[in-house]
């Protein structure tokens, strides 16, 4: 589907922004986080949601590759259920997250896009298990979009390039 320089440009560009954003967390010290955390249970979230979308974005990208997608469908469906699943634990992750953010629109904005993501992801399943797979394809393509908004966030956000620039 997707097999120009701008996509792997754009796989690059994504995995070169997440990593330096999860490292602090990789270390599974409370004190390298870059939100102010309150409780063990709530950085044991944090850090659960964030690997698991990292690994709903590394594997949503490897959706889009037309080698595994048309070539090697045992292959896809393997990879798509591993998607599925990372957006599910981080979505509903997500859900736990928003009661810990202080700034209200920043907890609604991470709310909606939560429930988005479960919905679209939800959607996308659902219409491949029954079949059909042009609806499950543009349902997917909704997914993996809100799966970017992550990305685009961490350039967009002040505090973010803040630390990009410090990193």
């Amino acid at each position: 589907m997707m097999q120009k320089k701008g996509w792997w440009i754009l796989v690059i560009v994504s995995v070169g922004i997440m990593i330096p954003f999860m490292v602090p967390y990789l270390t599974l010290n409370p004190a390298n986080s870059r939100v102010d955390i309150t409780s063990t249970t709530q950085y044991s979230i944090l850090v659960t949601h964030i690997c698991c979308a990292f690994i709903a974005l590394i594997t949503g990208f490897l959706q889009f590759m037309d080698r595994i997608r048309l070539k090697n469908p045992k292959v896809h469906r393997y990879v798509g259920r591993i998607y599925v699943v990372s957006v599910f634990i981080s979505g509903i992750l997500a859900l736990a997250v928003v009661f810990y953010i202080e700034n209200f629109t920043k907890a609604t904005a991470f709310l909606t896009l939560a429930i988005l993501w479960l919905f679209t992801c939800w959607k996308g399943y659902r219409t491949a298990v029954k079949g059909y797979f042009n609806a499950h394809r543009i349902w997917m393509m909704r997914s993996f979009g809100i799966t970017l908004v992550a990305v685009s966030a961490r350039v967009l956000g002040t505090r973010s390039s803040h630390y990009l620039l410090h990193f």
